[in-house]
């Protein structure tokens, strides 16, 4: 079986929707069943050396003409048995490729993308999909309002941590940052003033109480880069805790890990994540994550079983009380990686793969293209 898989970042790209493509390509390429997976982004690659084999990612292209036909030549000389579409967007493109292969269609869903009214010409192609995957159930349950008629071939696919993300020398961790025996609060995420829902308005604001509760001995550690810094560094100051603020940019892969691990607590109140991979890779290096209620936070904390899950107006009490705990980190890594580590992502997308495999008979019908292979 060959894959197409239609998406605006993976190998090289930034971000936890390029990390969760990237985890998606890597899994199908390791199934038995998958010849090879063609990949076409729109966003140009930092970096290429991660690609496993059986895989291909075509040059990066941005825009919609051009990434429209270079998929079309790709399509056609790749004969796709199975095209998977990883953006809402690309949908009508996906469907249209579908079509003129043959090839059955997966869409993949994160959650905010559906979180809003969707146009027909995007509601089309996914309710033409054989298969939607989402990351949550709160995604799946508003694929369901928008097409009830997706019930049977909408399945849940949650994000995946990787083995990297594990407790290690927290206080090797805290001398590599810098930090002293201050209280860490840490912030993982983009700074993006258009969306402006990752929460850190939040936590800024409990940050004058904080400072006095621990005797100006906390510090609110922000990662990340983007457009809305100089708002937030505004904000620190006119609440007089610019002092107590560090923005440390974007942190480089290789030392994220120790961030997380440096820390005391992770915390992303946001309102608006369809899973959030941060709090899982924080709790798998053994660090206490609290998120808000809303969303797919809910999958990414097991209900509460993994991390703390509040109503916003009781957030600044939580986040207290998650300064004050101090839970096993081997154990919280453990359990972590047991239901949302490498090797139970690949259970689920091989088990995904073989029922829908199973659910369509032959892969490939009539096409209305020829392709040279």
């Amino acid at each position: 079986m060959r894959v197409l898989v239609l998406a605006t970042d993976a190998f090289g790209g930034y971000g936890g929707i390029a990390q969760y493509n990237r985890d998606l390509i890597q899994a199908m390429a390791s199934q038995a069943a998958v010849d090879f997976v063609d990949v076409a982004v729109r966003v140009a690659p930092l970096s290429l050396d991660d690609i496993p084999k059986k895989v291909q990612q075509a040059q990066a292209t941005r825009g919609r003409l051009h990434y429209c036909f270079r998929a079309a030549a790709m399509a056609v000389r790749a004969r796709p048995d199975l095209i998977v579409n990883a953006h809402l967007y690309h949908g009508p493109l996906a469907l249209a490729l579908a079509k003129a292969t043959g090839a059955r269609l997966i869409s993949q869903l994160h959650g905010t993308e559906i979180w809003r009214d969707v146009s027909a010409s995007r509601l089309g192609p996914l309710r033409s999909s054989d298969a939607v995957l989402c990351v949550s159930r709160d995604t799946r349950q508003r694929v369901v309002e928008a097409a009830p008629q997706l019930a049977a071939r909408t399945h849940v696919l949650p994000n995946m941590v990787r083995r990297r993300f594990h407790p290690g020398d927290r206080a090797e961790a805290r001398r590599r940052f810098g930090f002293g025996d201050e209280k860490i609060i840490l912030t993982v995420a983009r700074l993006d003033g258009r969306k402006g829902y990752k929460g850190h308005d939040r936590v800024l604001h409990t940050m004058p109480d904080l400072l006095r509760q621990y005797d100006g001995k906390v510090r609110y550690v922000i990662a990340g880069e983007g457009d809305d810094r100089a708002r937030l560094e505004g904000l620190a100051l006119s609440l007089g805790v610019a002092h107590a603020v560090r923005f440390t940019g974007r942190v480089s892969d290789e030392a994220l890990p120790d961030l997380y691990r440096a820390s005391d607590v992770f915390a992303m109140p946001s309102t608006g994540e369809g899973f959030g991979i941060v709090y899982l890779e924080a709790m798998a290096c053994g660090t206490p994550a609290i998120g808000l209620d809303v969303g797919g936070v809910r999958d990414a904390m097991l209900d509460g079983q993994l991390g703390a899950c509040v109503p916003v107006e009781q957030f600044p009490e939580a986040l207290r009380a998650a300064l004050e705990t101090s839970p096993d980190a081997d154990d919280l890594s453990r359990r972590v990686h047991a239901h949302f580590g490498e090797n139970a992502f690949q259970v689920r997308v091989s088990d995904m793969l073989h029922s829908f495999l199973k659910a369509e008979g032959a892969l490939r019908s009539e096409p209305l293209l020829k392709g040279s292979a």
